[in-house]
């Protein structure tokens, strides 16, 4: 593990949204000067831990002044006036480069804002730049960007976890004070959980997806990370809500998230489902989470056991329905439409094969060829429709679970981050990482990983609470109510 002083020096939790907004209000700072100091911040750290893929700070500044100006005439100020924010490399954003971590995009410049990133500018955040991420979006580890993978910022041996762990280790080392994240299996939730942040999958729909470099467009979601549950519910309200561009963003009004997870717990009904205690989990992040069930029971939730016997095939699903999206949606980069085109092709054929070749990672490789024979005919029947028929199961299950239980609290990950390059010659190994986590993402429905604990070695450990489609108010109170008993 790092040396103390270095993991000091690295970890350094921010000041809440709150507290900034309420400096810059007062005169006391200036979102200028906040902006120069976190990216003072990146110009010592980002070396090696490698989070930010590019900067906009000239953009940013430019934001920090109209902030500035506002506060001195001593008008209102919008929800995140002058709070640093940064991007996920996946989600596009005017003015930087967007290469969603892969090489076949390096360069391309997109001429638009994703819908999020549009919303977080007008509710006043100053964008720094864009976070580094696995290719595409596909992996548990940070380690499969084509810029390199990312350090855990608790110890900088160790990983992330991924796809958003960029997003996590820039809260954890305090390179930003909130950050946007993607998850489409757990990729907010378990590198919130390595990091010791807070990261929220929002319910299907409830975000967005336009402007988002899809990996699989039936479980892709856009949420944010946190250093508290207060501000990621703050993050969440203003991104959150109906979207003209896309078809499948709900036009449900968005609560008062932030209100809402101040409210007393007392009462509530959370499910314990017992397929996630059982073998695999490690011993130490079993015993932290036990530790923030205690806390609920403490504040007068009721503590029940449920099952969710179905979990044991979500893993196959997930690996069968989200290689199929991608295999079509990442069709087309091709170097005709999208993307690198290579230089030592010969004819149209070899051109299309090389700049495939060079452009995509193994990860993605193997992920386009896996969704590919999933698809392919005589084998979609076998394979793809049984996949989507036992998502249907595994979302049924919740619904009925979610009729006796106001909750569901898990593990968010069997382990602690683990050492870079432990799993990466073991693709399975790998994928079960998110072994708790994508049965969540097939059912659409919503959840938190709030930091729980941490093991011997000072290593993080989450608490996934899940809360019914559009319950994200359900969550947070459960996610505060964590957070605030376990510092009692």
């Amino acid at each position: 593990m790092t040396d103390t002083m270095t993991t000091e020096k690295l970890v350094e939790k921010p000041a809440t949204i709150a507290e900034l907004r309420r400096a810059i209000t007062d005169g006391a700072l200036t979102a200028t000067e906040l902006a120069e100091r976190y990216y003072a911040r990146i110009a010592e750290h980002n070396p090696l831990l490698n989070v930010y893929l590019s900067l906009t700070k000239e953009q940013a500044l430019e934001q920090a002044a109209s902030v500035d100006a506002i506060a001195a005439k001593g008008d209102p100020l919008s929800p995140l006036a002058g709070i640093p924010v940064g991007i996920k490399d996946v989600l596009v954003m005017q003015g930087a480069p967007s290469t969603a971590g892969s090489a076949i995009l390096k360069g391309y410049h997109p001429p638009y804002d994703a819908t999020a990133v549009t919303k977080l500018k007008a509710a006043g955040a100053v964008l720094l730049g864009k976070i580094n991420c696995d290719e595409f979006a596909m992996g548990s580890s940070n380690e499969n960007s084509a810029y390199g993978p990312v350090r855990n910022p608790v110890d900088t041996e160790r990983v992330p976890g991924g796809s958003s762990g960029g997003s996590a280790a820039a809260l954890a080392a305090n390179l930003a004070v909130a950050t946007l994240g993607t998850d489409t299996g757990g990729s907010i939730r378990q590198p919130a959980s390595f990091c010791g942040v807070v990261g929220v999958l929002p319910t299907y729909g409830r975000v967005s997806r336009y402007g988002l470099i899809a990996f699989a467009s039936s479980l892709d979601r856009v949420g944010p990370f946190a250093a508290n549950v207060r501000d990621a519910a703050e993050i969440l309200q203003v991104i959150a809500g109906p979207d003209v561009n896309d078809a499948t963003s709900s036009s449900r009004p968005v609560e008062d998230y932030a209100a809402e997870s101040e409210k007393d717990v007392k009462g509530l009904r959370i499910g314990i489902p017992e397929e996630y205690f059982a073998e695999g989990l490690d011993a130490e992040v079993r015993a932290a989470v036990e530790s923030g069930i205690d806390a609920l029971r403490a504040t007068g939730c009721e503590i029940k056991t449920i099952s969710l016997k179905h979990t044991k095939y979500a893993i196959p699903v997930y690996y069968l329905v989200a290689t199929a999206e991608a295999s079509a949606n990442l069709a087309r980069f091709d170097g005709v439409r999208y993307g690198h085109r290579s230089a030592s092709a010969t004819n149209l054929s070899s051109m299309y094969r090389l700049s495939r070749e060079e452009g995509f990672g193994p990860e993605v490789k193997r992920r386009i060829l896996l969704g590919t024979y999933a698809l392919s005919a005589g084998y979609y029947d076998a394979y793809y429709k049984k996949a989507q028929q036992v998502r249907r199961l595994l979302a049924d299950e919740f619904l009925t679970a979610f009729a006796g239980v106001d909750a569901i609290v898990t593990p968010t990950a069997p382990t602690a981050a683990f050492k870079l390059g432990e799993k990466t010659d073991d693709p399975l190994a790998m994928y079960l990482a998110d072994i708790y986590t994508v049965t969540a993402s097939l059912a659409g429905i919503c959840g938190v990983s709030v930091p729980c604990g941490a093991t011997a070695e000072g290593l993080p450990v989450g608490m996934q609470v899940l809360a019914p489609h559009f319950g994200e108010s359900v969550a947070f109170r459960v996610a505060q109510a964590v957070e605030t008993g376990l510092v009692k």
